[in-house]
């Protein structure tokens, strides 16, 4: 299978998209250009923002949750105006926002990395009803932040680990014990990305460098691949009218002048319909 381009703005790095099922409308970023993105029945919209923002929540049909390189944001979608939540890492200006993605219980994971990828120096946190809590520290990049049918389990990786973790959670979405290794892709030399989970429990992961999203059923086979026509695919979301669309991110970051002429749809965010049937994505409840 091979997806086709959805929206042709090419980001530097593109991440984040989310399929908001009341509008009908995607939104995604890019990191580094310090941009929202967004393409529904309307047509595309932008958003220029003072800071780099990396993921993005639905509260209600108007309001969006951000995350950011200093914090948690309520965000208007019709005024473009933001009110702070919470601050992450607020006083480390080494680090910024990764993959984040809201739970099935009404809160909001969210990874934090070094900005040039330093080693051990990113973490995974989660707001909950106001409540800000780190889960998980001395990451490099967080990533492939989903969720399975249920709400019982949580899933992420450290990409630099090649590794794909699985958490039991509590009844509040909190994690119940220790992680443990669903999905080692240490052998093939993949690099997971982003990731998320169709209604099926299957997970769809973004794969760093090989131009592909690929599929892993709930007892880590492989499935299948969907192609991209860009090698650094970072990260997918269901959407559509059906969430039978997979839409996904790109990058033109880390590719040399000769890759970026030979790979010149890198950094465009993709779709491919009739794939799969995803999960609607989670609210966040505000309090």
């Amino acid at each position: 299978m091979t997806a086709r381009i959805f929206d042709d703005r090419a980001c530097e790095l593109g991440e984040g998209p989310l399929w908001h099922p009341l509008r009908e409308t995607l939104f995604w970023f890019d990191i580094p250009g310090r941009r929202m993105l967004a393409r529904g029945a309307d047509g595309p919209a932008e958003w220029q923002f003072d800071e780099m923002h990396s993921a993005a929540a639905w509260l209600d049909h108007d309001r969006l949750l951000l995350a950011s390189e200093s914090g948690l944001w309520r965000f208007d979608i019709p005024t473009g105006s933001r009110t702070r939540l919470c601050g992450i890492e607020a006083d480390n200006p080494l680090t910024r926002s990764n993959d984040g993605r809201a739970d099935p219980q009404g809160g909001f994971w969210i990874g934090t990395m070094g900005k040039q990828a330093e080693s051990g120096a990113g973490a995974i946190w989660r707001w909950y009803r106001g409540e800000l809590r780190r889960l998980f520290g001395e990451m490099t990049i967080p990533n492939a932040i989903c969720f399975p049918p249920g709400g019982r389990f949580a899933h992420f990786t450290d990409t630099a680990t090649r590794q794909i973790m699985k958490v039991a959670l509590d009844e509040n979405g909190w994690p119940a014990d220790e992680p443990d290794v669903f999905l080692d892709l240490s052998a093939e030399a993949l690099n997971p990305d982003g990731a998320v989970i169709d209604a099926d429990g299957v997970l769809w992961v973004a794969q760093w460098g090989a131009a592909r999203i690929a599929a892993y059923g709930p007892d880590g086979r492989f499935q299948q691949a969907l192609y991209i026509d860009a090698p650094n695919v970072s990260c997918p979301a269901f959407g559509g009218e059906d969430l039978a669309t997979l839409h996904c991110t790109t990058a033109q970051e880390g590719l040399t002048p000769e890759q970026l002429t030979e790979w010149s749809r890198s950094g465009c965010t993709f779709a491919a319909a009739g794939v799969s049937r995803g999960q609607r994505e989670h609210r966040v409840l505000a309090s």
